[in-house]
């Protein structure tokens, strides 16, 4: 384990939100150039969905680097999800290299555990302790007891999933998770968030009848799923929106479907923590310049030109993790100018966070550096 600065030691990334001055020129430019020549179009985007104020929560940490640690850095490609086995002191993690890593939480142990053979994002136990993995490339997945992998669902009506995401498990066994994408794989998936369209899917499978049902359709980029520690309704992260919906799976709003809350950026994963709170990532935070990327359809179209031909761009700024409580309000949020984090999760005193861009899992002891008061 290796304190941290504010240099995650990755690959250099130029950011295309900071400046914004940097970009636009050479922005218009493409656009000019490449539009008759490139077939994607994007569309106008629905602005009035969509979160467009500052969330603030009242308690803050701005600066999560400092103080954090990177946890078994070099090891981890792209750490995107984590869940805990308290019975074995573990944390679970999938990597941009198809495996699923077992870690200690000081680092201290990381196993090669099992390569699902795509790219394993959202994770979640059954009541049976078997682990469940929504796999971008290769679908709703199961690992036995034995340690065999089961594929339990690719399609439905026909429409292959092409991007299955975020996943949790109810009491009664039913599985509820996401493809953020009925349109791109993971390895195109900005060219959805580019694109306008709500090409995402809410869907839930039952192991017992192995049937899968369509929830919500027509969503933008859905991702991250928790159920409520009451069982009464199902919150998942809307990316592209900057907020949560929650789907009610039981009691007089059954199949209906609201706002659970608005969020200070676009989010990943979402973790319940089994005391209250809602453990949201997100990747970046809302600012001018990703209000007038969304608000242009031509400069999305020249941004996705740009990077298929430059993939190491970083669209990100001011990621982190941010606290909500049961009905949805802001409590802490612990984020950094230099941070783009898929998800979080908390065990005893620590705050462990993954990141689709990082070789490593960032510890923090949120005791010795909590979230303050705003002033």
């Amino acid at each position: 384990m290796s304190k941290s600065n504010t240099n995650t030691r990755t690959q250099p990334r130029t950011s295309l939100f900071t400046p914004f001055i940097a970009i636009i020129l050479p922005v218009i430019i493409a656009s000019a150039v490449f539009n008759r020549l490139d077939p994607f179009e994007p569309v106008v985007f629905p602005l009035e969905k969509q979160t467009r104020s500052t969330i603030t929560a009242p308690l803050r940490n701005n600066n999560m680097r400092l103080g954090s640690e990177n946890v078994a850095d070099g090891e981890l490609f792209g750490p995107e999800d984590l869940v805990y086995d308290a019975d074995k002191g573990l944390m679970y993690t999938g990597c941009e290299d198809g495996w699923i890593k077992r870690i200690s939480v000081n680092g201290s142990v990381v196993e090669d555990w099992i390569n699902t053979g795509g790219r394993p994002l959202g994770l979640a136990f059954d009541g049976n302790g078997q682990l469940i993995i929504a796999d971008a490339d290769k679908g709703l997945l199961r690992v036995t007891r034995e340690k065999e992998i089961e594929v339990l669902v690719t399609e439905i009506d026909g429409l292959q999933f092409k991007l299955t995401d975020g996943v949790d498990v109810a009491h009664d066994g039913t599985i509820y998770f996401t493809d953020a994408s009925s349109k791109y794989s993971y390895k195109d998936y900005l060219l959805d968030v580019f694109e306008g369209n709500p090409n995402g899917r809410f869907l839930s499978y039952n192991p017992a009848t192995k049937k899968t049902t369509l929830l919500v359709s027509d969503l933008y980029f859905p991702n991250g799923v928790a159920v409520s520690p009451d069982q009464k309704f199902v919150v998942f992260c809307e990316t592209v929106l900057m907020n949560c919906k929650k789907y009610y799976i039981h009691g007089p709003k059954k199949g209906s479907t609201e706002k659970f809350c608005d969020l200070p950026g676009m989010p990943d994963n979402i973790r319940y923590d089994g005391h209250g709170q809602y453990l949201i990532g997100i990747a970046t935070a809302f600012s001018l310049d990703l209000d007038i990327m969304l608000k242009y359809p031509f400069i999305r179209k020249a941004l996705a030109i740009i990077t298929k031909k430059v993939p190491s761009l970083n669209l990100y700024k001011n990621g982190g993790v941010i606290t909500v409580d049961l009905e949805g309000k802001s409590t802490a949020h612990y984020y950094d100018p230099k941070l783009s984090l898929s998800g979080g999760i908390k065990i005893g005193n620590h705050l462990y966070c993954g990141s689709i861009l990082y070789p490593f899992v960032i510890r923090l002891d949120i005791e010795k550096y909590p979230a303050l008061p705003t002033i």
